[in-house]
């Protein structure tokens, strides 16, 4: 009984045992496994590693050679300034040919001749010697300028008393800029300042220069300094026409402002420039927030604010906004220019529902879409574009882009809807550049007085270049005026909007 009960146990232990080691192998089967999929996960992961290095290094060599080339740049002596290597398949400059380029242009005949000139052929021929012939008569005009003279005027003036209150009393004729005598009784004239004006303000010349294209065109004689405190009275002349033009931007209903830098005393200042359809004003201030843009506009503006993404905009509450489409499609450009795979969907689809908008403006304007047409495929892109930024992007700049558009998505399509409304804030920039030139030049103004001179008269004359008169008889005519009156320009006066 005993051999059997020591049978039957080591049966039992027997057969546990072999089920102890089939658990056993099993478990150790699936560690194996698992360590396996980790070991290939692990794998994969060095690879996708090693690639991340790789292209790391390419884009670290990139940029080197791109840092390189940049300080090489800076220091090159001679035209630093570059677009890049020259195409190896230029097209050829000039007018393209055919009639669906337009008509061929050449100098027109002037207006009025002066002096007739006859042009004999020679008597004899230089070839055999025999007698020359007249068969006909062809006409070449010569347009030149005169040599130029200073024009003197002694304005006489008779000073008297009033034989009852004592009162000095003097004459003064229209064409005189002051009455003043003694010292400052030799005078710049007012067509001439007129011309400084244009050349230093209009053109960016410096005063020197200036001074140098008077002495050497026309004979006048005035010193650096002399231009300077002439065009300080020719800006105070020119207040109540600024004022006259910051009233209209106000009452504008639509309206492009721009904004860049400008030293004033070797500070940074601002320089503003609000465009409207007749008028353009420049404002020289020490910021670049939401206090100096409402000095201009008005903190109750409420009209159509075509501009860029600056945040200080969209505090006016009132305004209606158009957000510059150009400076996004710039923006997605250069995103894609960077973008790693994936990384360039978003861009891509930003891009092209900003080049359908634009499509639909063209239509628009073509007469093409019009009433329901229009209206739906407005609503079409828009709804494209809500369905967009509802999305998740997970690129650090194509979130940024994602979260300037959600702020500016009721400024993106203003333009569909007001046929007078640009898509992009062209105006305001185009404004700008003669200010940008000028600045190149000089860097800015010494003094606040030169800054209000500055902005006055260049918001004098680029308003002329938009409504095509003559600035300089509008000079002329201010300067002559006994006290600063508003000039004779066709300012529109609308209703508020």
């Amino acid at each position: 009984m005993c051999f059997l009960a020591s049978v039957a146990v080591a049966g039992r232990w027997q057969a546990t045992s072999r089920e102890e080691l089939e658990r056993e192998t099993e478990r150790l089967r699936q560690e194996n496994e698992r360590l396996r999929r980790e070991l290939e996960r692990a794998e994969r992961e060095r690879e996708q590693i090693e690639r991340e290095r790789d292209r790391l290094r390419e884009e670290r060599d990139r940029l080197e050679k791109e840092l390189e080339a940049a300080r090489r740049a800076a220091k090159r002596q001679a035209a630093p300034f570059s677009k890049g290597a020259p195409s190896p398949c230029p097209r050829r400059p000039g007018r393209k040919p055919g009639r669906a380029y337009g008509p061929r242009a050449w100098r027109p005949v002037p207006p009025h001749v002066d002096e007739v000139v006859e042009v004999l052929p020679p008597a004899e021929c230089a070839t055999c010697g025999g007698v020359i012939g007249t068969e006909r008569v062809n006409v070449q005009y010569q347009a030149d300028l005169p040599p130029v003279r200073p024009h003197v005027t002694a304005f006489h003036v008779h000073v008297g008393r009033c034989r009852r209150c004592g009162r000095r009393v003097q004459g003064r004729d229209a064409r005189q800029t002051s009455t003043a005598t003694g010292a400052a009784a030799s005078q710049v004239g007012p067509r001439a300042l007129a011309w400084a004006a244009w050349l230093h303000t209009g053109l960016g010349v410096p005063f020197a220069k200036v001074a140098t294209i008077l002495r050497t065109g026309f004979g006048l004689t005035i010193t650096a300094g002399g231009l300077v405190h002439a065009l300080h009275r020719v800006g105070g002349r020119t207040a109540p026409t600024y004022d006259a033009l910051v009233a209209v931007v106000r009452r504008s209903p639509v309206v492009a402002p721009d904004e860049t830098g400008w030293k004033v005393g070797g500070r940074l200042w601002w320089l503003w420039v609000f465009v409207t359809r007749d008028v353009t004003v420049y404002a020289i201030q020490p910021g670049r927030g939401y206090a100096q843009a409402a000095a201009i506009l008005g903190p109750r503006y409420g009209g159509i604010v075509v501009r860029d993404g600056w945040a200080p905009y969209r505090k006016l509450p009132q305004a209606t906004h158009q957000t510059c489409l150009a400076h996004l499609l710039r923006r997605c450009h250069g995103l894609l220019d960077v973008a790693q795979r994936g990384a360039a969907r978003f861009p891509h689809a930003v891009r092209r529902l900003l080049l359908a908008a634009l499509a639909i403006r063209e239509r628009r304007d073509a007469g093409e879409l019009v009433g329901h047409g229009l209206a739906v495929a407005i609503g079409r892109l828009e709804a494209c574009t809500d369905r967009l930024l509802a999305g998740r992007v997970t690129h650090p700049p194509n979130r940024r882009l994602l979260q300037h558009l959600r702020t500016e998505r009721p400024a993106l399509f203003t333009c569909l809807r007001h046929a007078d409304v640009e898509a992009t804030n062209w105006q305001a920039e185009q404004a700008i550049r003669p200010a940008v030139v000028t600045r190149k030049v000089c860097g800015g103004n010494r003094t606040p007085r030169g800054a209000d001179t500055q902005q006055m008269v260049a918001s004098v004359l680029r308003t002329c270049w938009q409504q095509q008169c003559d600035p300089l008889e509008l000079l002329i005519a201010l300067q002559r005026s006994r006290r600063p009156v508003v000039a004779d320009l066709p300012l529109p006066d609308p209703a508020p909007p």
